[in-house]
């Protein structure tokens, strides 16, 4: 079974890897995306994420998909609410036979969330303004 999480709590790395180790298991790539302090030009000092009520199923929905697609185990996180310069808001795992096979599975799984999860951030800037980026 898949393991896909909408949290506003700190995530839990292990589980998310443990959630795709296995014995068959010769390569488990790990993707975290961190919260950096600039963007476009300009300071950040913090984000929010915010999420529509179904975000976790559409999350679920592309896990299984890309599963069965690759026949690799996957599962991802991502964190919503306020977060700070170097908190981790999405961190994915795949495991696979061979190292390719993952890093392929883990940059295809990211790109999905990022394009089809209902999650937006709201930056905010060292000058004062903030920005949405998502809608």
């Amino acid at each position: 079974m898949s393991y896909a999480l909408i949290t506003e709590e700190p995530i839990d790395e292990a589980a998310v890897r443990d959630a795709v180790q296995s014995d068959t298991a010769g390569a488990v790539v790990l993707f975290h995306g961190i919260i950096r302090n600039h963007d476009g030009g300009q300071s950040v000092n913090s984000l929010d994420y915010s999420h529509h009520p179904q975000a976790q199923d559409f999350l679920e929905k592309i896990i299984a998909e890309e599963e069965e697609h690759t026949g690799l185990k996957l599962s991802a996180v991502h964190r919503v609410g306020p977060l700070k310069i170097g908190d981790a808001a999405l961190v994915a795992a795949s495991a696979a036979a061979h190292r390719k096979e993952a890093f392929d599975a883990i940059e295809n799984l990211v790109e999905r969330i990022k394009a089809e999860v209902p999650i937006w951030k709201k930056q905010h800037f060292t000058s004062g303004s903030s920005e949405w980026v998502g809608l």
